[in-house]
């Protein structure tokens, strides 16, 4: 794995274990922090695995653009489509005054995540677990 793709990685992995670490938080859990740490989760395991095939790493956030560049390189990546939709609704909704995230929101962050963190750990060749 070339360096600056496991630099994303350890970075992906952080806000994984942020995100689910507030999810299991029994006071006061932030479910707005949940969502966006999911989503950044996401964003840079997309960016890893673009690291990772000698791709320009876009300085953006869209979760779906990121699919679309790595789907050039590997097209059944398409079936994560549903799963970055979903964590994509909390990229920028949950940080501004008015909106809120729930439980069931950061329970299907998480569930979205999950899947989109195991299935592009494979396909870097790292543990799944």
């Amino acid at each position: 794995m070339r360096p600056l793709t496991a630099e994303w990685v350890k970075k992906a992995e952080g806000d994984y274990q942020m995100a689910g670490r507030e999810f299991r938080a029994r006071k006061n859990p932030y479910y707005d922090g949940v969502c966006f740490h999911a989503q950044q989760c996401a964003e840079k395991y997309l960016k890893a695995f673009l690291q990772e095939h000698d791709q320009d790493i876009p300085k953006i956030h869209k979760l779906l653009d990121l699919l679309k560049l790595c789907k050039e390189i590997a097209p059944s990546l398409e079936i994560l489509l549903p799963d970055l939709r979903e964590i994509e609704r909390y990229s920028v909704n949950t940080r501004y005054p008015g909106v809120n995230a729930e439980k069931s929101d950061a329970k299907a962050a998480m569930k979205a995540v999950q899947t989109v963190r195991t299935l592009l750990r494979q396909l870097l060749g790292l543990e799944t677990a």
